[in-house]
């Protein structure tokens, strides 16, 4: 009888955040072990459900990293990165869509909707979702001082996005799943980071929350202890000392665009917990950090 109870505790507790988050939309970064390991893979699935049934909006952007690059050396390529980032040239990036836009994306779909969820897959390219450029990084050139353009081939950045087809979904009950690949100038093909993807759909749809699943437990302080609440004006310190570093940057950074474009707060979870979505939306502790303005 205990466990019982124990168990109507844990339903009440989430009832204030179920009533305060109905009709709410959730963008939600799914990347990283929750994408790899089948227990987790299931956990996220049927938590996206459960959010989908409660009346929340969940809209999933995925990435796909380690899965192209086994694909990629299984086909006799080897991955190529510059400054953390893929170099994707013209045969990489024809790997990339079809690892990300195929492969990928039609398993969650699929895993979604075995759990009773009913989604939709979709890459930047499908009705015009997302406008992107060719990414350029400039940086000063250690030997001569002067300044020089890194090529990174067909990367690119979002430019705008546009999310008529994301309330036509959202309206008829389905949950969108988005690979975070577009077309760019001439039509071409463009791998685009999916942090930074999430985070300008979630500024595009002015979502309740932009929830970033890693595979690590939030951001840590000096001393390696998570910080549970961070505030957005704190962020450029802890950049400038280097406590958010390497690929924590990316994802802190898409998270300040979204808090400075209407997204009312963001979290950055670690993806390695069974139900960390459910864990960090319906109780009052979160397991990760939780970013506001």
């Amino acid at each position: 009888m205990k466990t019982i109870i124990e168990k109507a505790n844990v339903l009440i507790e989430s009832l204030p955040f179920i009533k305060k988050f109905y009709g709410k939309t959730f963008v939600i970064k799914y990347g990283g072990a929750a994408m790899v390991d089948e227990v987790l893979k299931d956990a996220f699935a049927q938590d996206v459900v459960l959010l989908n049934y409660i009346g929340i909006k969940p809209v999933i952007v995925h990435g796909g990293g380690p899965k192209i690059n086994k694909v990629m050396e299984q086909m006799g390529k080897k991955p190529t990165f510059i400054h953390g980032q893929r170099f994707t040239d013209r045969e990489t990036i024809d790997i990339v869509e079809m690892v990300l836009g195929g492969l990928i994306n039609k398993q969650i779909v699929s895993l979604i909707n075995s759990h009773g969820g009913r989604s939709i897959g979709l890459s930047g390219k499908d009705g015009n979702l997302i406008k992107a450029r060719k990414k350029v990084i400039r940086k000063i050139s250690p030997e001569t001082g002067t300044p020089e353009i890194i090529d990174l081939g067909l990367v690119g950045e979002v430019e705008r996005v546009n999310p008529e087809i994301l309330f036509s979904i959202e309206r008829d009950g389905f949950i969108p799943v988005i690979a975070p690949i577009s077309a760019g100038k001439d039509n071409d093909t463009l791998n685009i980071n999916a942090d930074y993807v999430a985070g300008a759909i979630a500024s595009s749809l002015k979502a309740e929350k932009l929830i970033l699943l890693t595979d690590v437990e939030g951001i840590k302080d000096k001393k390696n202890k998570l910080i549970s609440t961070l505030q957005i004006k704190k962020i450029r310190t802890l950049v400038s000392n280097g406590t958010i570093s390497g690929g924590m940057l990316p994802k802190v950074q898409a998270c300040q665009n979204a808090l400075e474009n209407d997204v009312k707060k963001a979290h950055i979870i670690d993806g390695r917990v069974p139900h960390a979505l459910l864990l960090e939306i319906f109780t009052e502790e979160g397991i990760g950090t939780e970013i506001t303005e």
